[in-house]
């Protein structure tokens, strides 16, 4: 055993080699050093374990080992990926990703200071969410606004601010759950609001809300079904109704949108989806918006409505818990900056974009993208009208129609195939039907074609392939 780790280069000796010295160049010499001492003293570790002898490669073998487990311990948590399932909300690949505008608003507040409680002005301090409050009251004509860290934030902090101790009255039919167990009773009740729930499962009348008003009474919540829906006998308030209502008892309304934006999406198919600013001509008191959904903007929670109301809800100790740092603003800022043109929104803002390009579009890149692929040696590449829900089961009835590769591997799984893309560099995720890896190209911005091929390239699939066409599937 002694002559073995006798054969264990030093550290010294392994970091004149070349593959760690470019990884020198690359990270930094500390982070070497602590990598090859760490790999040589589990490589110890094992031979003095051993019950037989074990074979200590070549220092140039075992350089290289521990150049590529150095480097891939250095990588990232989060690594880009090219998102061809079609979803484009994809909750769990990050939503959809930000304007460049908003990227390089981040890059720039990123590199030094910003006036991000200063009015410059003035130099006088200022609400940091002075700038974005007045470019949400323009676009949704509000009285007034301010932004939290993200929609579920946002939710409590107005219970917490409006209803600590007293009642929230809320249809049974609206006690939702999201895709990702974001359930609004234990919202409610972490908020220290009481919930009164009213009517029933799938029906819900004006008069069940007047009879549940009482003194104790904080506020009615109404809540955008987004992720379900109702067939059958079944029937909810209007917004219009509650609010008639909240203002004859001097009881404010909410109205929460959740995924709704700020622009109306039905050009693209996109149907039933609540706008901000319809909320508030309606008469909400308060309205929640997610600005990371429908928006297309950065994670956040928006709250807009009357001025007194945003007041109070500013004022609330847990405001300092759940307020925005200096990224999220910028980024936000510059989301909303392109939606004061619609035209520029629209090509700028990758939602938008994404939900706009036309299907003869897809098509015409699939069979630019089609053969590239075929030449990297799968079986079979076939160019396939489809559909795709924009955001998977949270929004379920929001469908587009879209164009994938549809693909078949030489050898191998298809799982086997999916698996190799999705750890792959560059990482691409797509969906598996009927036996065969599909890519949708309604997620997959123009940009990233290029990224697809790449994908098949560096991992040096099977050694022919075929393109084909076919009918709907």
């Amino acid at each position: 055993m002694s002559n073995v780790l006798r054969n264990i280069p030093s550290v010294s000796e392994l970091l004149e080699s070349p593959p760690l010295k470019s990884l020198v160049n690359r990270f930094n010499r500390n982070v070497v050093v602590s990598g090859v001492r760490r790999f040589l003293d589990e490589a110890r570790m094992q031979v003095q374990s051993a019950a037989a002898s074990v074979h200590v490669p070549l220092p140039s073998e075992l350089a290289q080992r521990i150049a590529d487990w150095i480097a891939q311990d250095q990588q990232s948590s989060l690594t880009p990926v090219v998102n061809a399932t079609g979803i484009i909300l994809h909750a769990q690949l990050g939503g959809a990703p930000l304007a460049e505008e908003a990227i390089q608003a981040v890059a720039a507040a990123s590199r030094g200071y910003t006036n991000l409680e200063i009015n410059l002005a003035t130099g006088e301090r200022c609400p940091r969410v002075a700038g974005v409050e007045e470019l949400l009251t323009q676009l949704t004509a509000s009285e007034a606004a301010t932004v939290v860290n993200n929609h579920a934030a946002a939710t409590v902090l107005i219970l917490a601010a409006l209803g600590t101790g007293r009642e929230l009255i809320v249809s049974r039919g609206q006690l939702l759950e999201t895709d990702d167990e974001y359930r609004l009773p234990q919202i409610i009740s972490a908020s220290g609001a009481i919930l009164r729930e009213v009517g029933t499962t799938n029906v819900t009348r004006i008069n069940d809300y007047a009879a549940a008003l009482t003194p104790a009474t904080a506020a009615i919540l109404h809540v955008h079904a987004s992720n379900f829906d109702f067939a059958g006998h079944a029937a909810q308030t209007s917004l219009a109704d509650l609010v008639t209502l909240g203002r004859k008892h001097n009881v404010p309304v909410i109205d929460d949108l959740g995924r709704g934006g700020l622009v109306d999406l039905s050009r693209y198919g996109i149907l039933g989806e609540p706008l901000a600013a319809t909320s508030i001509r309606t008469g909400a008191d308060l309205v929640l918006v997610s600005g990371d959904k429908l928006l297309g903007g950065p994670t956040c929670g928006i709250i807009l409505g009357r001025r007194p109301l945003i007041e109070q809800i500013a004022a609330h100790p847990l405001m300092r818990a759940f307020r925005l740092d200096k990224l999220t603003l910028a980024a936000l800022s510059a989301t909303l900056r392109l939606y004061q043109d619609p035209e520029l929104a629209e090509r700028s803002i990758p939602l938008l974009s994404l939900l706009a390009t036309p299907l003869e579009n897809l098509r015409q890149r699939a069979e630019r993208i089609a053969p590239q692929i075929a030449a990297t040696g799968v079986a079979t590449v076939e160019i396939l009208p489809g559909q795709t829900p924009i955001a998977g089961e949270s929004l379920p009835h929001q469908i587009l129609p879209t164009i994938c590769l549809a693909l078949t591997p030489c050898s191998g799984t298809v799982d086997q195939l999916a698996t190799a893309l999705r750890t792959g560099t560059p990482a691409v995720i797509g969906r598996i039907h009927d036996g065969r890896l599909y890519l949708d190209l309604r997620s997959v911005p123009p940009r990233d074609d290029l990224q697809l091929v790449a994908a098949f390239e560096s991992r040096k699939v099977a050694h022919s392939g075929k393109v084909g066409h076919s009918g709907p599937e």
